[in-house]
This record gives C-alpha cells, structure tokens and sequence, in this order.
C-alpha cells in the first residue's frame, strides 16, 4: 500500500473506534463492502412525479398530503421488500423524513432495511431548495435539524443526505454551496451520524463542466480541513470529465463518493458511472424506472432484480 492508503486505512480504524453513537457494523459494511445506495427519499415536490411513473394519476389522491405519502410508501416498501432488495447488492437505502416514521413489514422502516436486509438507512434531512442566487439553489433553513437528528438516531438512522443545486458556473454561489453543505455536515457529524453531501450540478447546465470543476476545488479545500476523524460522503453528479473525482475517492476523509443519475436514464447512467473508477451509484428515477403498480409481484421482482443487478454492476466497474 502507498502512503495515502495506509492514512486512510488508519483514519477509518480511529474513527471506528471513537464513534460512540454510530453502528460500527454498519460503518464497516459501508467501508468495505461491495454495492451501491437505493435513493428512496421523493419530497413532497417531487413525489407526484415518482406516483405518475409507477401509475398513479394526480387524481388518485387529489391533492392530499397524507394519502399522497401513503401512496409512495406503499410503493416504497413493495422495492423494499423485494427479494431482490438485499444487503448483497445494496449498501444503503436513503429514506424521506415520512418514511422513516412508517413501518415496512410491520417493523420501523429503518430497522428493517437493516435488521431484515443488511442494508444501511440514511435520512434525507434538507427541507428543499431555496430561490436562484448566483447561479445556485442553497438549501433553505432547518430550524428543526438538531431534534431530527436526534430522533434519527433513536430509530437506527446510520447517516444524513441534503441536497443542493447548482446551475451555472459561479464563483461566489458555488462557494456558497459548498460552505453550506460543510457547515451542516459539521452538525451532523457532532450527533454521531455520517453526512451524505450533495451539491448536484444540473446536467442541462451550457457550463456543466466548469462548473464540476469549480467544484471539486472547493470541496477538496473543506476536506483538507477535516479533522482526522471527521468522515463524510459525497453524492455527486456523473462528470464530464472521466475520473474527475477520484482525489475525492481516495481522500481519507471521505468514506464513499456517490453519483446521482439526475435525470439520466438508468442506460446512460450506467454507462457514465462505469467510467468512474470507485464511484458507486446513488439512483433514484434510473433504480424505479420501469416498475408500475400494475405489474404482478413476479414482474415487478424480475424487473427490479435487473434494475439493481445492471447498477451494482456499473458500481463495482
């Protein structure tokens, strides 16, 4: 091993020791095992979408919050509990702040993924998107944080996930972005949970590139900051440039760099993660696609299968 692996190898060891509150099995099967991350968490905005495309119609629930979210945690809990949802290809399932307080098979939806799956729970904690500034979309205010993180904890929640956009190419709103997301995942890190980064990059964007660019330099000066026992992870758009991120992989305190499909197809997505070394998917529409409420169990199962079993493919490329 060269040096910067064995800093990392004894990074992680120190970590594994001090961290009180964290679930060292789960920490240890998200460092060293094979697989990739279910991203599970649809908003509020973005959960008619996900109904539309597993045939639910807007009419189906009228506008009603409480039966909308019913209706997506009854389509989350059919891929959970799926006999090809499993620990041997998933890592982690990333859960929306609803999800979690619902139960999958009778039990807390995060106990389950792990107890009756091996699979590691993260929680969605940003409240959505605040209004265009300087080409990027911060994250709005979580006056609530502190006590959900709390109650994370209380249900088995091994890590964090809060997202944030970024548009065009500019400086100030992509430091911005990335001093955010740094300064809540300093929070979260002092709960005992490990913080799931991202600032996701528009793939439309005429400054895409660029602007992958500009952002890997500001979040390598923020890693490089980190203290020694200060782990987080990364979800990030697939670049443009092949390998862009793999200074991120290889850092010590990143325990695993993610890529979002963010609006790929699950073809192109594949195809895209596959020409990033160390990088797994974290897929939300590209791990769903093609899965309907009409489907009978035997279908929607072999569907689902062949969905995961092409992303842990490209994952582990």
């Amino acid at each position: 091993k060269d040096a910067r692996t064995i800093t990392k190898s004894v990074s992680r060891s120190t970590i594994l020791k001090s961290t009180g509150k964290m679930n060292t099995a789960q920490l240890e099967k998200v460092k060293n095992k094979a697989g990739f991350i279910a991203a599970l968490d649809q908003s509020g905005g973005s959960t008619p979408k996900a109904l539309r495309l597993y045939g639910i119609p807007d009419d189906s629930y009228s506008g009603n919050d409480e039966q909308m979210f019913a209706l997506i945690h009854g389509m989350r809990s059919r891929i959970m509990a799926s006999p090809s949802f499993q620990g041997d290809r998933i890592l982690g399932a990333i859960l929306f702040e609803d999800t979690m307080d619902r139960k999958v098979e009778g039990k807390p939806t995060a106990k389950y993924l792990w107890e009756d799956k091996n699979i590691v729970p993260f929680l969605k904690v940003d409240k959505g998107l605040s209004a265009e500034i300087n080409g990027v979309q911060l994250m709005k205010d979580m006056p609530d944080l502190d006590a959900l993180l709390r109650r994370a904890l209380q249900n088995g929640v091994f890590g964090t996930k809060m997202r944030s956009f970024v548009k065009f190419a500019n400086t100030e709103g992509i430091q911005a972005i990335v001093d955010q997301q740094f300064e809540v995942g300093k929070r979260i890190l002092r709960h005992g949970l490990i913080p799931i980064l991202e600032p996701e990059v528009d793939i439309k964007s005429p400054e895409k590139q660029l602007a992958e660019q500009m952002l890997k330099t500001n979040i390598m000066e923020h890693l490089n900051r980190l203290g020694p026992n200060d782990l987080i992870m990364l979800k990030l758009t697939l670049p443009t440039e092949s390998n862009l991120y793999k200074d991120f992989v290889d850092h010590p305190n990143v325990l695993k760099v993610a890529a979002l499909s963010g609006g790929y197809t699950r073809d192109d997505a594949n195809e895209l993660l596959g020409q990033n070394k160390g990088v797994i998917a974290s897929f939300s529409r590209a791990l769903t696609e093609g899965l309907t409420l009409q489907q009978n169990d035997d279908k929607f199962d072999s569907l689902l299968d062949e969905s995961i079993g092409s992303i842990f493919a490209a994952s582990m490329a």
